[in-house]
């Protein structure tokens, strides 16, 4: 059966509950890239996001019958406020699944957007478990079951963003940029835009460690991922729609992927031009759009002066993690450079290596005398584009100070800045690795109640950056002979990891 996807989203009853959200030129990141960017506002729904309209549109279509019954969905964020805020409205009764670890500010807001009509039932540890139990009691209670993104009247209501900005925006617009989390959002707009404006670009964006829908098109089915990463929650989805993947393989031109500090450096851009805080996922648009125009500057065909359209999709921001995201956003804008640097020591060096970092701003500074021969200094430095960089370090080179470029340094930026020290002799056998694991009450005594007690633990940094993912870096004492059972460890321990013994960061600083 085909679906006339034009037509449901020219009939769709989103405006029972939602408003046309603005599309605002932001004219300071315009002229810093050379093209005219535009946000399109949907955090400014009365939601913050944009998952409203599919929530409501799909439950406006329900019978009197399905509607007297109630409906259900699992989530533990927009979706589940957008249908707490659409049964308030119908008068329906919706039960809204939600993981027992979800923060008690978000149970609230769901229950306080439906009022009598909401019911809130937490249950499990994860999204899957909420998932899981939800489909269970719809068949016990006979509910109809309100999909985040796998469904047709969903997707026709997200659809109609792009209704708005074609009617917005009349001229010309090179591209429209989308994030992409299980697909409802731009599987509605490309319908749309590519029924009507062919010529229009229609582009997903999606982290590199969420990007389901970027290896679903390039395998030509449908991947799952064995594991997700959690900063850009709201698109943190391990398989995509089964009708939002027909959609996408149809009309998407293409998937961008995009890093933490690129999404940090994104939400900073749209504060400077709005004074508004968009949350990890609703800025990812407005980092792929950059990372666009980046990638043509350096092929032989740049972008200049083209209208490029980004969806802000959401603002639900964790005011905790601001920390951390003010941290990354100036290496995700290459306005910070860190570098690890070994100095002579010798009585004038110290001063000398000052003197070549001149007059810039200085971010960061770490001593560690290292022995009787040398120093080890790391530094960061404010800078003005990515080139400067590699620059500052040929610069070092040249005055015979042996120096690395840190920073694309996961260790370095989340963990070493923080921790300058020195290796202890104490330290025999030791193995240093970086883990990350749901940020969750109790969640890093629960990692480290993991740890076999037989391999002491030598060193240890964890720092609270206000996310839904803790970063943890470990050093083991683990013996040669327990090799094979220190990888079975990891293999079972459930958590992303990376092995950073051999990282010459280690060797210097830790």
């Amino acid at each position: 059966m085909t679906i006339d996807y034009l037509k449901k989203i020219l009939t769709s009853r989103v405006y029972d509950v939602a408003h046309e959200t603005s599309l605002e030129l932001a004219p300071i990141l315009s002229q810093r890239i050379g093209n005219q960017i535009y946000f399109k506002r949907e955090d400014m729904q009365d939601v913050f996001s944009f998952k409203v309209r599919g929530a409501y549109n799909k439950m406006a279509n329900l019978s009197d019958a399905q509607l007297k019954r109630g409906v259900i969905c699992a989530s533990a964020g927009n979706h589940a406020q957008g249908v707490a805020l659409s049964a308030a409205k119908l008068g329906c009764r919706a039960l809204i699944v939600m993981p027992a670890t979800t923060p008690q500010l978000k149970v609230e807001s769901v229950r306080r957007r439906g009022g009598a009509s909401v019911e809130v039932v937490l249950h499990g540890e994860s999204y899957t478990d909420a998932y899981n139990h939800a489909l269970q009691l719809e068949k016990e209670q006979k509910l109809t079951f309100v999909h985040p993104f796998d469904d047709p009247e969903v997707i026709a209501g997200q659809g109609t963003i792009a209704m708005e900005i074609l009617r917005q925006h009349s001229g010309p617009i090179h591209a429209i940029f989308v994030p992409i989390g299980g697909g409802g959002l731009i599987a509605g707009v490309a319908a749309y835009v590519k029924q009507l404006r062919p010529d229009i670009k229609v582009i997903g964006v999606q982290t590199m460690d969420s990007d389901a829908m970027g290896r679903s098109l390039k395998a030509g089915e449908r991947v799952t991922l064995s594991d997700v990463g959690l900063f850009a929650d709201g698109t943190a989805v391990r398989l995509v729609g089964e009708e939002t993947f027909r959609l996408a393989q149809q009309f998407v031109d293409e998937v961008i992927v995009v890093d933490t500090d690129a999404i940090c450096a994104a939400i900073k851009d749209v504060f400077t031009d709005t004074r508004s805080i968009l949350e990890p996922s609703g800025a990812l648009a407005v980092a792929g759009a950059k990372a666009y125009v980046e990638r043509a500057e350096m092929s032989k065909y740049p972008i200049k002066g083209e209208t490029l359209v980004t969806v802000c999709s959401g603002a639900n921001m964790n005011f905790d993690r601001l920390r951390f995201v003010a941290e990354r956003a100036e290496l995700g804008e290459a306005r910070e450079a860190v570098f690890a640097v070994t100095i002579p020591e010798q009585r004038g060096s110290f001063k000398r290596f000052c003197g070549l970092v001149g007059p810039r701003n200085v971010t960061e500074f770490n001593y560690r005398i290292s022995d009787k021969e040398q120093a080890h200094v790391f530094v960061g430095v404010q800078i003005a584009d990515r080139s400067e960089s590699s620059a500052i370090a040929r610069r070092f080179e040249e005055n015979d100070f042996k120096t690395l470029d840190l920073t694309h340094d996961e260790l370095a930026k989340s963990h070493l800045r923080h921790l300058v020290g020195g290796k202890s002799e104490l330290a025999k056998d030791e193995l240093l690795y970086r883990f990350e694991f749901p940020e969750r009450p109790g969640a890093l005594m629960r990692f480290l109640d993991s740890m076999e007690p037989e391999w002491n633990i030598s060193l240890c940094h964890y720092r609270s950056q206000g996310g839904d993912v803790g970063r943890i870096l470990i050093g083991l004492q683990v013996p040669a002979q327990d090799a094979e059972k220190f990888t079975q460890f990891l293999a079972t321990l459930g958590y992303r990891y990376w092995d950073e013994s051999q990282n010459p960061v280690y060797k210097l600083f830790l």
